[in-house]
């Protein structure tokens, strides 16, 4: 399906790249890493899109990996709290 000449996994791709880009601009760290999370969570969705499971495996592994550590700080900082 294509809408203007673009794919759906380009829009994704395209989304995803947008919320890592708007994860950069924010202060407040925990909004940040939730950002941040989201967009690798479309990127890993942009990664089983891509035409063969070779090509989106190392975008899924390395958003995945990303991901991880996103969350484990969120998890550090809400037990400090």
């Amino acid at each position: 399906m294509e809408l203007f000449g673009i794919t759906v996994t380009e829009y994704v791709g395209y989304f995803a790249s947008l919320m890592v880009l708007l994860s950069f601009t924010m202060k407040d760290v925990k909004k940040l890493r939730l950002v941040n999370i989201t967009g690798c969570i479309l990127f890993i969705i942009y990664g089983y899109l891509m035409p063969t499971f070779r090509i989106g495996l190392p975008i899924i592994i390395a958003n995945a990996a990303i991901a991880i550590v996103n969350s484990y700080y969120l998890f550090k900082m809400k037990k400090t709290a």
